[in-house]
């Protein structure tokens, strides 16, 4: 028995097909997208001289202590203060690392800053923004030994999350999990 296919069935199947290609990948059988296990960051704050490394996502899961001591190191060395960090921050510094393709510590020049440290940083004239990202611990300004800041610099903004600032002549790049920016 010989079956004739019409344009019309033609085109509905192929409809078909296409709208499954659509579909999200998790409903398909044993197809998953790979799950990371383990994140790490090592970091050195270069004006405490405390350095890290350590395992801050397992399991699927933040590790609360490792944020916790995230934020620490990342504190307002000025006057003493903590915030918690934004995960997503903690998350694009991990993403950089693995686009760097590199196991070297970030250098943190800055992490949370207080309103306090933020206004004073502004009436000193170093270009520090009044709403500054750095105040609500979603950004932070890095380096990486050996590794030129432009191509830090690129890296991020190839990650196109959030603002991507360089500064060439302090060598080092700002970061943050605001818009999508550079400068």
């Amino acid at each position: 028995m010989s079956k004739n296919i019409t344009r019309r069935s033609f085109l509905r199947c192929a409809m078909g097909v296409a709208a499954v290609g659509c579909l999200p990948q998790t409903i398909y059988a044993g197809v998953r997208k790979p799950v990371i296990s383990v994140k790490d960051l090592s970091l050195h704050n270069l004006h405490t001289e405390e350095k890290i490394a350590l395992n801050y996502f397992e399991n699927g899961e933040y590790v609360t202590e490792a944020l916790r001591d995230i934020s620490y190191l990342l504190r307002d060395f000025r006057t003493g203060d903590v915030l918690a960090m934004d995960p997503r921050l903690i998350d694009l510094l991990y993403d950089l690392k693995g686009t760097l393709d590199t196991e070297r510590p970030f250098q943190i020049i800055s992490g949370y800053r207080s309103p306090k440290t933020n206004a004073s940083l502004r009436k000193s004239g170093g270009g520090v923004a009044k709403k500054s990202l750095h105040m609500q611990g979603k950004a932070i300004d890095i380096r990486v030994e050996g590794i030129d800041s432009r191509v830090i610099r690129s890296a991020a903004m190839s990650l196109g999350r959030g603002g991507v600032g360089h500064y060439p002549n302090s060598n080092f790049v700002h970061i943050d999990t605001g818009r999508v920016r550079s400068w």
